[in-house]
């Protein structure tokens, strides 16, 4: 990573997508970041993660709607060129989300839309409008979940949506190799984050009771995710391509 390059991480103020732009930052990459309505997050974030090396730029995006797909990638290609002096992205990290918890046979149809455009939609309608600032030879890398291999309480729809990223990302890896460009999915477990209202991080009891059952006697924290993308986006791991990688601690083995 010598070479300046820029990433695209969507969902950047806070959680594991902070932590993302936060080592890759550390690592001398500029990010340019999505946030969806805090503003005053997305500037703190900017003025701390900044440095003399890398910088952040935040930017509003509403990743269910791919109506602004357009307006969005125009303002990136912007900003590329006045703010980075560059005219390509060389990685974009597919992070933004949310989470509604409910059984399979208790979800509404507008729940069920909500997790659709939120985790398949619009993350794969928005990787097609950036491919043409994709250089070639970049890397994709979209954030799924460990529980598309496990079962966990209230999860369905939304490890369905994820499991259906994980799908594609495979044939992204493989339609867009005369590219040399790497699709991957991480795979996070348990993360003690403000995710799902913060359930993992604030609620002693669940907290508990996933670090039990994972090997290393503890739930994942947003680094642990944060440290192992830009690991993955490094030149040395240029040959994974294709893969569904787990980062759980080896929660539920």
């Amino acid at each position: 990573m010598n070479q300046k390059y820029v990433a695209l991480v969507t969902g950047a103020n806070r959680g594991i997508g902070y932590s993302i732009a936060k080592h890759l930052i550390a690592a001398g990459i500029d990010v340019l970041g999505t946030y969806l309505t805090n503003e005053a997050e997305a500037k703190t974030a900017e003025a701390t993660l900044s440095t003399e090396n890398a910088k952040l730029r935040m930017l509003k995006l509403d990743i269910s709607d791919h109506t602004t797909f357009a307006t969005f990638t125009a303002q990136i290609r912007k900003l590329l060129d006045e703010e980075f002096a560059q005219s390509t992205l060389k990685y974009i990290v597919q992070n933004a989300g949310n989470i509604i918890h409910t059984r399979f046979d208790a979800a509404t149809p507008e729940q069920l839309d909500n997790q659709y455009n939120i985790h398949f939609k619009g993350p794969y309608l928005l990787t097609v409008a950036l491919l043409p600032l994709l250089c070639d030879g970049g890397h994709i890398l979209n954030i799924t979940s460990a529980a598309t291999r496990f079962y966990l309480p209230d999860h369905g729809p939304y490890s369905a949506m994820k499991g259906a990223t994980e799908v594609i990302s495979l044939y992204m890896a493989k339609e867009l190799g005369k590219r040399r460009i790497t699709v991957n999915a991480v795979a996070p477990g348990a993360i003690a984050s403000d995710f799902g209202g913060g359930l993992v991080r604030d609620n002693a009891a669940v907290n508990t009771s996933l670090a039990e059952i994972t090997p290393l006697g503890r739930v994942g924290r947003p680094d642990d995710i944060g440290a192992a993308v830009t690991a993955l986006l490094s030149d040395n791991m240029g040959w994974v391509n294709g893969q569904r990688i787990e980062v759980t601690g080896g929660q539920s083995l």
